[in-house]
């Protein structure tokens, strides 16, 4: 029987259009106001069984602590805790349904620590519906994802991974999605392929740690099944559409195939159109920082992956194929759209059935792991490699960077830049096409640059930069700091890797700025809780180690007063922070009522970051809507305290900005 596939819901799925366009009346997301009220006998019992599978957890872990292949599934047990601890306590439970798949949570919890006390793990090979977690490296949190394990699989020969990106779901918490994982097949059937659904960190559209999720996720479930690396597929509706567009966009060389449905693939035009929001008036720093998940604005990054597009026709979401389909021309791409007729924000059965058939046609050719040519483009470092092309360096982050190489002999590769002054050729070993007899001659910008030959590996790689216009083999050997992969701001690029909150323990240079960092500190604590889903790791400036130093981004709270860490290393920040002023780009603010807001290669270890006084930067009011969930603060930016936080920012920002390439102050 045909029937229409319906976008996997929950009690809240879509923002609501213009009253959700009003910062002074924000809901709250999760919506905890619209609990249901769990009996004081369930909640007893549940509280009474939480504490027999922390002890079950705990012993199992004991039992094989000098095992490291068994703690790596030390998660898998820890995740059902987590669901049903975090529901009650934080007042997350939506359905009443819920409190019945609670108790069966964690009796399956503890059935799986009686094994692995055991020394087992037999989900591991279960088929069917398999509920997975593993331990992030941003926060130290335990993150869910489902598995559909097809019928006779065994670990064997690689198989086919279909990832899916969930729809928008505001009351999806870890024990909402844990029981749909555990009931429901999904859109995407498991015949001869496995699928991975994705949490993403909640109902963030997949982005900061959302995006790391899928590749967190991915590692842990590659070291219980045998998956063919070059059979990838990132598929989505509706939010997930939105977030298969900026897969696509940002990691086009790890797909076998991209197929969004709906979403939105940008952020203007989408509130625009959908939310009825005039964007006219966004700051413009906020309206630069769209670039970091605007696929629009990358297009020719689809050209390194097969592309298939779906929407409804009479869904109004089909904006966001229709701008990718405007935008792709415009770099000589006809889109592939599957068109679902006569229908609104679902997916048609036919269409469903057309797209399995091309999807299958790309499992059958495999993903092209050595093209001859590659082209992408991207606005800052964290995105820096396409295939076997990398970019080290860029003239000007935030603006669009563009390198296209073509392999087009033995022994000559043409090179096309802008924006770019450095970049790296990788070609891996056994695939590479250049000459181990002849040197490959790299035409870069009209210039010919002699490198280096092929390994006997048949593998290929030279590094150039330019300097004074001219092209060389080499790095920059200018000693300057310059921004780079995973150092190159803006603040919310600090969140995307582990991170440590770092809390003040002497007085503050004043008051009011005192009360200030410890609000927001609380604040960005809560938020990070409720949007992300992790408990952010903090310490006390007095207990951050070397090693804390080495491995994360410290985010530090405070002034150079009362943080000690941000006293060891104020003399070597660009901003200088007194009891008698502020000097921010030369211009100076009075202490009392203002504060700054800024990330910073760490003096202390160059390779990572400070943070001074911010979380991830979007707020309540950009909850409302997946598409407002981007940057919304630079490199830095001052706060006047004379206007309290709010829905939408920390306070008045008065000046806000980018640094240079070598984290200098830019010119105004």
């Amino acid at each position: 029987m045909r029937h229409l596939i319906p976008l996997l819901a929950f009690a809240v799925c879509l923002a609501d259009g213009p009253k959700d366009n009003l910062p002074a009346s924000v809901r709250p997301i999760p919506p905890t106001d619209k609990a249901v009220v769990v009996p004081e006998a369930d909640r007893k019992a549940l509280a009474d069984a939480l504490v027999l599978l922390r002890k079950d957890i705990d012993a199992a872990a004991k039992a094989q602590a000098r095992n490291p292949r068994l703690q790596e599934f030390l998660p898998d047990l820890e995740v059902h805790h987590k669901a049903v601890d975090w529901a009650l306590r934080h007042n997350e439970v939506f359905k009443k349904e819920e409190i019945k798949s609670a108790h069966e949570l964690i009796a399956e919890g503890r059935s799986r620590a009686a094994a692995f006390t055991k020394g087992e793990t037999p989900w591991t090979s279960q088929t069917g519906l398999v509920v997975r977690g593993y331990r992030s490296r941003i926060d130290g949190s335990v993150q869910p994802y489902g598995m559909v394990i097809p019928a006779g699989w065994a670990n064997g020969a690689p198989m086919r991974l279909d990832f899916w990106c969930h729809g928008r779901g505001e009351t999806l918490t870890e024990l909402a999605f844990m029981t749909d994982r555990r009931r429901n097949v999904g859109q995407v059937p498991a015949d001869g392929r496995l699928v991975m659904h994705l949490y993403g960190r909640y109902c963030c559209a997949n982005k900061f740690a959302g995006e790391v999720d899928l590749w967190e996720a991915y590692e842990h479930a590659r070291r219980s099944y045998a998956i063919d690396d070059d059979r990838l597929f990132i598929r989505g509706f509706s939010m997930g559409g939105a977030a298969v567009w900026q897969f696509g966009a940002h990691y086009a060389d790890r797909w076998c195939g991209i197929s969004p449905g709906a979403g939105f693939s940008e952020t203007p035009e989408f509130l625009n159109v959908f939310q009825n929001e005039d964007v006219s008036k966004i700051p413009s720093w906020q309206k630069t920082l769209w670039g970091w998940y605007n696929a629009s604005d990358v297009p020719v990054n689809f050209t390194n992956a097969p592309l298939v597009a779906y929407s409804g026709e009479i869904d109004k979401q089909k904006q966001a194929a229709d701008v990718m389909a405007r935008e792709l021309a415009k770099v000589g791409v006809a889109m592939t759209h599957i068109i679902g007729p006569q229908t609104a924000h679902k997916i048609h059965p036919d269409s469903m059935a057309e797209i399995e058939r091309r999807l299958a046609q790309m499992a059958s050719a495999g993903r092209d792991r050595m093209p001859r040519q590659v082209a992408f483009e991207t606005f800052f470092l964290r995105y820096n490699r396409m295939h076997w092309v990398q970019i080290d360096r860029m003239e000007s982050h935030w603006t669009k960077a563009r390198i296209q190489a073509d392999a087009v002999h033995a022994a000559i590769i043409n090179v096309m830049t802008r924006n770019v002054t450095a970049f790296t050729l990788d070609m891996p070993a056994g695939l590479s096409p250049q000459s181990r007899f002849i040197t490959t001659v790299v035409k870069v910008d009209g210039q010919d640059v002699q490198t280096v030959t092929a390994g006997s590996d048949r593998s290929f790689r030279v590094s150039l930069f330019r300097k004074d216009g001219r092209w060389a083999v080499g790095t920059p050997d200018d000693g300057v700091p310059s921004k780079r992969h995973g150092v190159s701001g803006p603040i919310d690029d600090a969140f995307m890797d582990a991170f440590l909150f770092v809390s003040p323990s002497g007085k503050a240079l004043n008051e009011k700025v005192g009360a200030w960092t410890k609000s927001e500190r609380e604040r960005a604590v809560f938020e990070w809780r409720r949007q992300f889903r992790g408990d952010a790791p903090m310490k006390a400036d007095t207990q951050v180690t070397d090693a804390d130093i080495a491995s994360r981004n410290l985010i530090l709270w405070g002034d150079p007063s009362s943080n000690a860490v941000l006293a060891r290393i104020a003399e070597r920040l660009p901003i200088k922070w007194t009891a008698e002023g502020l000097v921010v780009d030369g211009r100076t603010y009075a202490a009392g009522e203002h504060a700054p807001i800024l990330i910073y290669p760490n003096p202390l270890n160059p390779s990572r970051y400070v943070v001074i006084n911010s979380g991830f930067t979007y707020r309540e009011y950009d909850y409302l809507n997946n598409a407002r969930q981007v940057p919304k603060l630079p490199d830095w930016a001052v706060i006047d305290l004379r206007t309290p936080p709010d829905s939408m920012s920390p306070g008045k920002v008065v000046d806000a900005g980018f640094f240079d390439d070598t984290w200098g102050w830019r010119k105004r």
